[in-house]
């Protein structure tokens, strides 16, 4: 897979990285983990601008938040939670994740769209309290370009530092990725299963079979 998104970015350049960043934060099939370090290691073999790929990696993670912000502001807390019990599972976003994120948001405020950027797990689906929360638009896109900024660099800049010996490394990691994204595929199907498990017993369908 290392290669496949090395390739990816060497016939779309940094179009491809935006791309790549955006299908990461809309659904996490091939996680920044890997493609930042990679373009930053593709920056030091003096293929791509270095700064100009954090703006790349950057840009692709607000496109990615803004579909999520929309649902937010446009749907609603509840509705939305209803919308995660019944079909979350495709996107492996559950009532639980999205109540998570809620907390964070209630408890930070605006400063946690920027601080849950660094968070896994959550980095993409705190865009969505701040929609149902009403943040301003062009606050959430600043608060959300900084935190992304900062992240793409950090792990743009690891692929940098590597360097010459990316290329050692990169003997182990092709194989170690696709094991990765094969072991995500189990994740996601698992969830899948459980997430329709828990749909049965969820309290809300209970009452509602009652009645």
């Amino acid at each position: 897979m290392a290669s496949w998104v090395i390739g990816a970015i060497y016939a779309s350049g940094y179009l491809g990285i935006v791309a790549l960043m955006f299908i990461e934060n809309v659904f996490p099939p091939i996680p920044s983990e890997l493609i930042m370090p990679l373009a930053g290691y593709m920056s030091a073999q003096g293929q791509l601008i270095f700064a100009v790929i954090v703006l790349a990696g950057a840009a692709g993670s607000v496109l990615g938040a803004l579909p999520l912000y929309w649902l937010g502001k446009k749907i609603g807390a509840e509705r939305l939670k209803i919308f995660a019990d019944r079909h979350g599972r495709w996107l492996t976003v559950s009532r639980e994740e999205l109540e998570q994120a809620e907390r964070w948001f209630a408890r930070y405020g605006p400063a946690a769209v920027l601080l849950c950027r660094l968070v896994p797990g959550i980095r993409s689906l705190i865009s969505v309290p701040a929609g149902i929360y009403g943040m301003a638009r062009a606050k959430f896109l600043l608060y959300t370009a900084a935190g992304a900024a900062v992240w793409t660099a950090l792990l743009a800049y690891l692929g940098y530092l590597l360097g010459s010996k990316f290329e050692q490394v990169g003997r182990y990691l092709d194989p170690v990725s696709w094991i990765v994204f094969a072991l995500v595929l189990v994740w996601y199907v698992s969830r899948m299963v459980r997430h329709k498990s828990s749909r049965r017993s969820w309290p809300g369908q209970k009452a509602k079979a009652k009645s």
